[in-house]
């Protein structure tokens, strides 16, 4: 794809809904975040509607703390449930209306399907502003995890029927592409995710946080990142770890990250690592202190956490999904088992923990593969996509249907 030239790009005024935003510390944040930077980079005007946290007042346009550029609308919230530390979005849909009608933004994405990209959609059709949606999370395959599966059908007819609402749905992988498509989300297009190289690297390996971790330069230290949550499998990572230290005897188990299942971990595995939330430098020390990375997610739209654990220049085991499934070249960059393969998943673990040369050859093919993996470009593909919609294609997703059909 061709660049646009700065000098020849039409600023854009770009409205992003969502449930989740940074400081907030997960997959969709992170990319929004990084969204954000992105655009107001290229010299557009980036407006974010999002649920209040703790102490904040609702109903006011503020700049981001953290970035002047960004400015912020926040709406009434309510904890998620099951994630008590996510918070849903409440507003109705006149409100919005309110905000965008003096100023309208040229074209609004929405993040998340919840009730604040529900009365973002209506509101944006009542005032002719295109609306794109984004797949990022699949939350229809969540509801088997949260003994809800009864739910899962209405779910998946309610996501099909919010996102055909839109003009249309950004998804990062082909195979994320080929559910969407399944589910009868009739207009889809890929954008997919990038890393910080300078950020996630090999050079941040740090000797005394491995030392605080029991470990030498010889040992091997068993990297999880991501939320300690139920759907995402960490039972399998857990198995694999105890197959891999009862043939190696210096190795340890470091789980980055926190969610309710944390507590649960901690008195069934007391000699586990449990390194709760990290940001910044400290998330990147610890990534570049493991050896190994096990994501054994099989619900994860794309994982991001992936593409850090390759620049961090990690041996990354994963199924052949998500993130893994566009990056991961098995037994070269990375090893992958087949999504309904648990012992195979389990059998590249050893592997790796039990061949030097395999694990220094994968190590140092993930690294150099990420470089290729920046996000300017996945902002410019953004761009594209987003800020120059059909907007007669628009209305025509929006009016087409009115309730979901299971």
């Amino acid at each position: 794809m061709t660049e646009t030239n700065s000098s020849d790009r039409h600023k854009r005024h770009i409205t992003i809904v969502s449930e989740t935003f940074p400081p907030e510390i997960n997959g969709v944040a992170n990319t929004l975040g990084r969204l954000c930077q992105g655009l107001i980079g290229l010299g557009h005007q980036v407006t974010v509607v999002r649920p209040r946290q703790p102490q904040e007042r609702t109903g006011l346009v503020t700049n981001n703390r953290n970035n002047p550029c960004l400015r912020e609308f926040t709406v009434h919230s309510l904890p998620l449930p099951g994630y008590t530390d996510l918070r849903l979005g409440i507003t109705r849909p006149v409100t919005l209306k309110k905000l965008w009608k003096p100023d309208p933004p040229d074209c609004i994405y929405i993040a998340t399907q919840g009730p604040l990209g529900l009365s973002a959609t209506t509101a944006a059709k009542h005032l002719g502003i295109p609306v794109t949606s984004g797949f990022h999370t699949n939350f229809h395959n969540y509801s088997h995890y949260y003994g809800l599966g009864s739910l899962e059908r209405f779910l998946c007819a309610y996501g099909r029927w919010f996102h055909n609402r839109t003009a249309m749905t950004l998804v990062p992988t082909r195979k994320t592409q080929a559910t969407a498509q399944a589910m009868g989300i009739s207009n889809t297009a890929l954008w997919s995710r990038g890393v910080d190289c300078q950020q996630f690297t090999p050079h941040k390996r740090s000797a005394s946080l491995r030392k605080r971790w029991g470990l030498t330069e010889s040992d091997r230290a068993v990297l999880y990142v991501g939320r300690l949550a139920p759907e995402k499998n960490l039972q399998l990572a857990i198995n694999s770890f105890n197959r891999i230290r009862r043939m190696h005897a210096n190795v340890r188990f470091i789980l980055v990250g926190d969610g309710p299942m944390r507590a649960q971990l901690e008195d069934q595995n007391p000699d586990f690592i449990f390194c709760g939330m990290q940001r910044g430098e400290s998330l990147a020390q610890h990534y570049a202190s493991g050896d190994l990375f096990l994501f054994p997610s099989k619900t994860d739209t794309f994982g991001n956490v992936v593409l850090e654990a390759m620049a961090s220049g990690l041996g990354v085991v994963a199924f052949d999904d998500a993130a893994a499934s566009e990056h991961i070249r098995h037994n070269d960059n990375g090893l992958k088992a087949p999504l309904d393969d648990d012992a195979n998943f389990i059998k590249h673990a050893l592997r790796l923990a039990g061949q030097p040369s395999l694990l220094h050859r994968v190590r140092t093919k993930s690294r150099l593969d990420a470089l290729d993996l920046n996000w300017s470009s996945q902002i410019n593909q953004f761009e594209r996509l987003v800020c120059t919609p059909n907007i007669e294609a628009q209305h025509h997703a929006i009016d087409k249907q009115s309730i979901p059909t299971l």
